[in-house]
């Protein structure tokens, strides 16, 4: 199983499906800020996970190859994610998005605390602060925010 299908045979369609499962870009996130990290770790990491659903959303995501599971046979085993190739070309578009992401955040804050539209305008276009941190585009179970 590659990727998901996308019903309309769009391949954009089918890169997302895969994305926006429950947790799978936090996972992602993780991943790219801290190369390769053990499941305990992992789930350590991604707080509010279970172990099921992390194992889950980790066989999907190497089953569509952007991980890689490496299983040493030691005692105890030692089971180690990281990246592939497709996984590394995810990186600056997830960081673009959490760009995005924030300024949206802060520009919607200040429209629910009362700022003038000019305020909110300028968080959305990012004219008037640096660039943001990298953080995880996506913090919350339903992988969309």
């Amino acid at each position: 199983m590659p990727m998901p299908k996308s019903p309309v045979g769009c391949p954009l369609d089918s890169l997302l499906r895969l994305l926006m499962g429950p947790w799978t870009t936090y996972i992602l996130w993780v991943l790219m800020s801290n190369g390769p990290t053990r499941f305990g770790e992992l789930k350590r990491k991604v707080p509010g996970i279970s172990a099921k659903v992390l194992t889950e959303r980790l066989r999907m995501l190497q089953d569509a190859d952007v991980i890689n599971r490496d299983f040493q046979p030691t005692i105890p085993p030692q089971v180690t994610y990281s990246l592939t190739g497709r996984g590394e070309e995810l990186h600056e578009v997830l960081s673009a998005l959490s760009g995005i992401a924030q300024r949206w955040k802060a520009a919607d804050a200040a429209r629910l605390n009362g700022h003038g539209a000019a305020n909110g305008a300028a968080a959305t276009n990012g004219a008037t602060s640096p660039a943001p941190e990298p953080v995880p585009a996506v913090a919350s179970p339903s992988g969309l925010g």
